[in-house]
């Protein structure tokens, strides 16, 4: 069953970058609506567990470290048909394939420092918005 919300996280390439702020324009000129949002960074340990399902492949090492050396923005967004809507909002995962307009194609430096993350499925949102928020902390 298709909800209506996923989740987000701009890496800490573009908070470094300073897109911060461009990035969730983008997102709000897009129509989702923010319903919870935090400015944090991921230990070690917390970037090892978010990203568990790739641990057997070659980048994982690399991955957790890129993603614990500073602070991230993590979010869950909601519109109708919001996963679908934001993959196409952010672009291809390599930014040279991206297509033009999209988050990616604006912002991220290549396909590894790729300026945000995008749930790839509904189940997926569900699972990485509650690893990052606790329930009092969505609306």
């Amino acid at each position: 069953m298709a909800t209506n919300r996923t989740f987000t996280m701009i890496k800490p390439d573009a908070v470094e970058n300073g897109h911060m702020g461009k990035i969730i324009d983008m997102i709000i000129q897009a129509g989702f609506d923010i319903k919870a949002m935090k400015y944090t960074r991921l230990s070690e340990d917390k970037a090892k567990e978010f990203y568990a399902v790739h641990a057997e492949r070659p980048f994982y090492g690399e991955l957790v470290e890129y993603m614990s050396s500073g602070p991230i923005v993590a979010a869950i967004l909601e519109k109708e048909n919001a996963v679908e809507d934001f993959r196409k909002l952010i672009g291809a995962t390599d930014p040279a394939e991206a297509a033009e307009g999209t988050i990616r194609a604006k912002y991220a430096e290549n396909k590894g420092r790729n300026a945000v993350h995008g749930s790839d499925s509904d189940e997926n949102a569900e699972i990485e918005g509650k690893f990052h928020f606790a329930a009092n902390e969505i609306f």
